[in-house]
């Protein structure tokens, strides 16, 4: 798992109970807003999300593969799922992104306090992801 990732999973070992999810809103509050250039309407739907979320991956430099979100405000845990993602992964080799096990984000705690159809669409995200890199 990359670094970056890895301290994210750590992030989340580290809290128990509700405070997870008070970390996942934290997140979601972070997620970067997208460049000026790129518009949503441009950018990959995930219908597997609950909630509106769009990805686009720029892997035109495979050394430094850029990852852009676009999920609304009303949906914070989507929001945050898409953060973590961002946190962990955006700027990093496609090898390293390719590399991430596909259920890393069972280590994140979360599948107590948030559905599985919600968790399901983080992994639907992080599929998305490699399948443009691949």
């Amino acid at each position: 798992m990359p670094a970056a990732l890895a301290e994210v999973v750590s992030d989340f070992k580290e809290v128990e109970g509700q405070d997870k999810l008070q970390l996942l809103l934290e997140f979601a509050n972070e997620l970067p807003p997208l460049p000026a250039d790129l518009e949503e309407a441009a950018m990959e739907p995930v219908p597997e999300c609950q909630s509106p979320l769009f990805l686009h991956v720029d892997a035109d430099d495979r050394a430094h593969v850029r990852l852009y979100f676009s999920a609304p405000a009303e949906a914070p845990t989507t929001r945050g799922f898409a953060a973590i993602l961002a946190a962990g992964l955006d700027d990093l080799p496609a090898d390293e992104i390719l590399a991430v096990p596909d259920d890393f984000y069972s280590e994140l705690g979360l599948a107590k306090l948030i559905s599985p159809l919600r968790l399901r669409g983080m992994s639907a995200m992080l599929t998305r992801i490699k399948k443009r890199l691949r």
